[in-house]
């Protein structure tokens, strides 16, 4: 640890987040969890931010609500069935308050968690009740596992003291506004996933991190941190993918996410000198890793790997389009309102 503690804190920071995913990744495909890319997903969601890991009391409550937010979808799976208008009202609501409160500092993974539950639980329990269980316990597994990997790796790379800085909170009505942006971004890739549930999926997932991402950019940068994100993504899941074609191995696969997200967290953390925000470089390691966990998965069931990739990878890019032109539409309204208002509160001369 304290040759670690000389390097410059960029560098052990880039060096923490890639083998903490890495490491992570591997554990999840050695023992057979289920959707393993959701692991060191979640590594991505909580160490994106540098600070130290939630110690072993934080995880437990992180857990159990967790448990808690996820059981929610348990109850809105019937409900979408059998009425469908007001559950899409309840899910539209659910979704702005995880959005809400996945901008307030330590929340980013429970508010994703919830957006998971307003979304992922609910189609799965339309389908099969068994299958949004098995769904939650993999989530909750997953979220788990994210957490032992950053406790075992966190020493080797830590902060400094009083290194991080605290983030500055937006005004309570630009939350607000944040939220309710994410939330639309989010709801036509959820109602494509109602029409196909085990096809889907990693859709609504890259959405929801779309919104994520969507609430830390401004209008002007959209195109190119939304949509350069997502297509970086894709051609470093492509890369990977054909260097793991040279062997097949869990060992290739932990080397080359490790080799991959070290350059890309160079990027996040000013290692590299870049124009480009941590959120581009952070949002296209997330769409490598849903990308690559796809594409497993696919091949494991003896599916046309090449053709989903590109299927899939169209539909992300169609989500990032989509998400820059709804940013753009709605800031413009909302731009308009303001004006409007402006004019009607001035003095009339």
């Amino acid at each position: 640890m304290l040759l670690t503690k000389r390097l410059p804190l960029a560098a052990r920071r880039s060096y923490r987040l890639a083998l903490t995913t890495s490491l992570v990744l591997a554990v999840a495909y050695g023992v057979g969890l289920g959707l393993p890319f959701i692991a060191p997903l979640f590594v991505v969601i909580l160490s994106a931010k540098p600070s130290p890991p939630p110690g072993p009391k934080q995880l437990i409550l992180l857990i159990l609500a967790v448990v808690v937010s996820l059981s929610l979808g348990l109850l809105l799976g019937p409900l979408l069935q059998a009425a469908p208008i007001p559950a899409l009202l309840i899910i539209a609501c659910g979704l702005f308050f995880s959005n809400r409160l996945a901008m307030q500092p330590g929340k980013a993974a429970v508010g994703t968690l919830l957006a998971l539950g307003f979304t992922v639980i609910p189609v799965a329990s339309s389908v099969s009740p068994a299958l949004a269980s098995t769904l939650i316990a993999t989530l909750v597994i997953g979220i788990a596992v994210a957490v032992i990997g950053q406790w075992l790796v966190y020493p080797l790379f830590p902060e400094d003291e009083h290194s991080a800085l605290a983030p500055t909170p937006a005004a309570p009505t630009e939350n607000s506004w944040l939220a309710w942006r994410a939330t639309w971004i989010v709801l036509p890739a959820f109602l494509l996933t109602l029409t196909n549930p085990a096809g889907y999926l990693p859709l609504t997932i890259k959405s929801i991190l779309l919104g994520r991402e969507a609430s830390q950019v401004r209008l002007r940068e959209a195109n190119r941190e939304l949509i350069g994100s997502t297509l970086l993504g894709g051609v470093c899941a492509i890369v990977v993918w054909f260097l793991l074609s040279f062997a097949v191995s869990l060992w290739f696969y932990f080397g080359w996410i490790l080799l991959a997200c070290l350059v890309l967290s160079g990027g996040a953390y000013g290692v590299m000198r870049t124009r480009l925000k941590p959120s581009f470089w952070v949002g296209t390691i997330t769409t490598m890793i849903i990308l690559l966990g796809s594409a497993v998965q696919d091949s494991a069931n003896g599916k046309d790997v090449y053709q989903a990739f590109l299927v899939r990878m169209a539909l992300f890019l169609a989500v990032a389009v989509y998400a820059a032109l709804a940013m753009a539409a709605l800031e413009h309204w909302r731009l308009r309102r303001q004006n409007k208002a402006y004019i009607n509160l001035s003095p009339k001369g």
